[in-house]
């Protein structure tokens, strides 16, 4: 436990140390919060009050927060996974300058060795979403603030196993690279693509139906409707508060994935959070036992 503890610290110093790193992956999540509320908001805005059905009104405040708690879900769940590509670039910096080798000639296990790299990465991403979080709920604020105490700490353990995800994901994946380009390359299809492929930037339920059974079967997927139920579960309370029928707020929630299907059969919150915690758990003892079986420094 001492070594796992020692091995750790020293990957964490270092992630901080390396200014351009900790700073690329801290500032990421706000350019996207800027760039949502910049270009999306009136997107989701307009197609969200196009939606309704005629004669039907909708405070300019809860429209907003609608509006606000669909961005910033969107944000976290894209967030907590492509930021830990970024936290994780250190067991790759290690193959490119050789460091590797003198772990694995000591006598540290390599499966502390993967633990290390692992607890680390998953540290430095958590600063920096739980950081993302708390802008986030400040942005809410301004625009129209329905959520409850319960859901934003639900929020929190959303925010908590995405990343524990996106750190096991991001160690599988960067642990057959070796060259700081390789990263770059993975990172950059990774940040372009992952969004689309989670339902994020745009509903699965848009998608066709063959295309939304593959995407079902993606444990971001239902990390991502998590988030959404979580943090707009108020704004739905207040419109059926004001008078929203509830087929149409049920509409809105298909339309929005707060709902979400696997083969024509509604996916409760409990077997989410089951996908989500299996997947952590998956990937995570997927990345230790790469390690085991690597026997020699020379295959690094």
């Amino acid at each position: 436990m001492k070594t796992l503890r020692n091995v750790a610290r020293r990957d964490l110093k270092l992630f901080f140390k390396d200014k351009g790193m900790f700073f690329s992956a801290l500032i990421t999540p706000i350019i996207l919060l800027v760039l949502y509320a910049t270009f999306l908001a009136k997107v989701y805005r307009d197609s969200f009050a196009s939606a309704l059905p005629e004669g039907l009104q909708i405070s300019e405040k809860l429209l907003n927060g609608t509006v606000a708690s669909q961005l910033i879900a969107a944000l976290l769940a894209v967030s907590c996974v492509t930021v830990s590509f970024c936290a994780n670039l250190l067991m790759i910096q290690d193959k490119a300058n050789g460091s590797i080798c003198d772990f694995t000639v000591s006598p540290v296990r390599r499966s502390t060795l993967a633990a290390g790299y692992y607890l680390a990465s998953a540290a430095s991403t958590l600063i920096v979403t739980f950081s993302a979080y708390a802008v986030c709920l400040g942005y809410l604020a301004t625009q129209g603030w329905y959520l409850s105490l319960s859901d934003a700490l639900l929020a929190v353990c959303d925010v908590l196993l995405l990343t524990l995800f996106g750190t096991a994901l991001s160690s599988c994946i960067n642990f057959f690279l070796k060259t700081n380009g390789q990263a770059s390359a993975v990172g950059t299809i990774v940040s372009a693509g992952y969004g689309f492929i989670c339902g994020a930037y745009m509903p699965i339920a848009s998608f066709g139906k063959g295309l939304q059974k593959v995407l079902s079967f993606f444990p971001g997927t239902y990390g991502t409707c998590l988030l959404r139920n979580h943090l707009m579960r108020g704004v739905f309370a207040e419109m059926e508060n004001a008078g929203f029928p509830s087929q149409v707020v049920e509409s809105i929630k298909d339309g929005i994935d707060v709902n979400l299907y696997f083969f024509g059969k509604s996916v409760p919150l409990s077997a989410m959070f089951a996908v989500l915690f299996g997947a952590v758990v998956l990937f995570t003892g997927l990345f230790v036992l790469l390690h085991v079986l690597r026997r020699h420094a020379k295959t690094y």
